[in-house]
């Protein structure tokens, strides 16, 4: 079976609550072709532009998935054969998802730009949407109150937030957002050690990740920057406290559920 032909056998079995065949859909995209829909030019010219449709409020540029789905498109102008990672690495930096098939019975199948991001930077190394954010309620401030004393010893570090992260798919787990002055590797090996140093005071079971706050396209750092108080802030004369924040609504980042 061909890669093309592993996204439409998923296609029909993607339904609401069936994320297990959704994530099995992600990864055939990512090792698939796909026939991008030209509305202006031709493949490898400079005035060469996709086609694009909008459904509530976002913006998607159509394809098909294999020269047979092209033929029964009806499609007469140009068409461009990219890559499921090389497209879904183009989209997803402009906020713009996939949508497969959209001659298809139901109107075809759209990829959201967060998950074309996960195909991009690889499935098994962000987490799956959508995502139920909220201020963390387990209790750890030994761990907090390590990573206070590492982070104030650690002068590239400006502040530290925190999250609870519930993905569709996996355990939950705890995030501790990561603001620092320059995203270089220096800087990068400095907040490692500080990590290291504070694992010890991690409580039993207890998974916790990080994530770079200048991240624009995460939508962990998204809700730290909107929702959470920093728990240690380098510049505040004393760190204040973190507030409850709102609980986001259901998928946030994402256009809805599945």
């Amino acid at each position: 079976m061909s890669a093309g032909e592993g996204v439409e056998t998923l296609l029909p079995r993607i339904a609401p609550g069936r994320l297990d065949a959704y994530e099995e859909l992600l990864a055939a995209l990512a090792g698939s072709q796909v026939w991008m829909l030209l509305w202006h030019g031709g493949p490898g010219e400079r005035e060469a532009q996709y086609g694009s449709v909008e459904v509530a409020g976002h913006g998607y540029a159509p394809c098909v998935t294999s020269e047979r789905e092209l033929r029964a498109s009806g499609w007469t102008r140009s068409c461009e054969v990219v890559g499921g990672r090389d497209i879904a690495a183009a989209l997803y930096p402009e906020h713009w998802g996939l949508w497969l098939n959209p001659h298809a019975p139901g109107g075809g199948l759209g990829i959201p730009w967060l998950d074309l991001r996960r195909i991009a930077g690889g499935l098994d190394r962000l987490p799956a949407g959508p995502l139920v954010i909220s201020e963390p309620s387990i209790r750890a401030d030994a761990f907090y109150e390590r990573l206070t004393l590492h982070a104030r010893r650690t002068p590239v570090l400006r502040s530290l937030r925190r999250a609870w992260v519930r993905p569709a798919v996996g355990a939950a787990y705890l995030v501790i957002g990561l603001d620092v002055d320059d995203p270089g590797e220096r800087t990068a090996e400095a907040v490692r050690q500080m990590m290291r140093r504070a694992i010890a005071a991690i409580p039993d079971g207890l998974p916790v990740g990080t994530v770079a706050m200048a991240d624009a396209f995460d939508p962990v750092a998204m809700w730290l920057r909107a929702n959470a108080r920093p728990f240690y802030d380098r510049d505040a004369t004393a760190s204040p406290a973190a507030g409850a924040a709102a609980r986001p609504p259901y998928g946030y980042g994402y256009p809805g559920p599945y």
